[in-house]
């Protein structure tokens, strides 16, 4: 019997997942996962749901689940807008969701997990009201992870990247004060990119490279894929297996150029505090069921 449940259960997650691929059902469907009324049950279906497709990942040779999760966080604002709430309150939901994420990767053991926060684009091109929230919900996430037992009990390390120098100094302080308290750790590593650009850190990477060649500590020939990829801010970490991003846009965003050459890339329509764990799970299946190529 419970084998039968199983096998229903996969076929419906199946049929759903063809079924969004139609934009007859896709767009319908795109309104209601970000409804209120999506947002009232979702946690009862989705704890359901969720142990079901946690169970087969776990249940899978660990080689075959990506290492290193990344996310565009995408649809915070129109999130808002579709529930008739004000932007800050979708920022707000959206570091909430945040937490939600960190936990459920924490629970399949992926030991990367990197977020696109805040682009240096965004820094420029937002309303300074809009962006001094983000400023002070950055600050007030930071603080919590400084503390959060989640974070220490899984000896999650804290990363953030970007340039840094663009952001107010009572951002950095917060930044500084979460790394801090987690430097130490090795299991778990938790990237946040603030005021980051994928082709700002390109360039970054090559006037170092450039400077060292200056000055005769790097000859020509020694300029190569590995020299560039530890020049970059996530030099200490994978290049991620899986990229997701929300909210229905197929767009990379100036997010991780160099890194994701060979990413799996997963896109939902789902805005970004909608996003259930069972999405999680849909992006991590749908992973497991391609076969890389790496360019080839």
């Amino acid at each position: 019997m419970v084998g039968r449940r199983h096998w229903i259960g996969r076929a419906f997650d199946r049929t759903a997942k063809i079924l969004l691929g139609f934009g007859l059902f896709r767009g319908p469907a795109r309104y209601l996962a970000n409804s209120r009324f999506a947002w009232s049950i979702v946690s009862r279906i989705d704890r359901v749901r969720g142990v079901r497709a946690k169970s087969r990942l776990l249940s899978l040779d660990r080689s075959r689940l990506p290492s290193h999760i990344s996310i565009i966080m995408d649809g915070n604002r129109r999130f808002a807008w579709s529930n008739s709430m004000n932007t800050v309150h979708g920022h707000s939901a959206g570091k909430e969701k945040l937490k939600q994420v960190m936990r459920w990767v924490l629970d399949l053991d992926v030991p990367y997990l990197t977020v696109y926060a805040l682009s240096s684009e965004n820094i420029s091109n937002r309303p300074k009201d809009e962006i001094d929230v983000l400023y002070d919900l950055y600050i007030e996430g930071l603080n919590e992870i400084a503390l959060d037992p989640l974070i220490h009990e899984n000896r999650v390390r804290v990363n953030v990247v970007g340039r840094l120098d663009l952001l107010p100094k009572k951002v950095r302080e917060a930044i500084d004060l979460a790394e801090m308290a987690t430097q130490s750790y090795e299991r778990f590593t938790f990237t946040i990119c603030l005021a980051y650009g994928g082709r700002e850190e390109i360039i970054d990477a090559v006037k170092s490279l450039a400077s060292e060649h200056a000055d005769g500590r790097i000859g020509l020939d020694s300029i190569d894929v590995n020299a560039i990829s530890s020049r970059l801010y996530t030099s200490s970490l994978p290049d991620p297996d899986l990229v997701i991003r929300t909210s229905g846009e197929e767009r990379i965003s100036n997010f991780l150029l160099w890194q994701i050459a060979y990413s799996e890339f997963y896109f939902t329509d789902v805005h970004w505090p909608s996003f259930s764990r069972q999405d999680l799970y849909w992006a991590i299946e749908d992973y497991v069921s391609r076969g890389r190529r790496y360019g080839s």
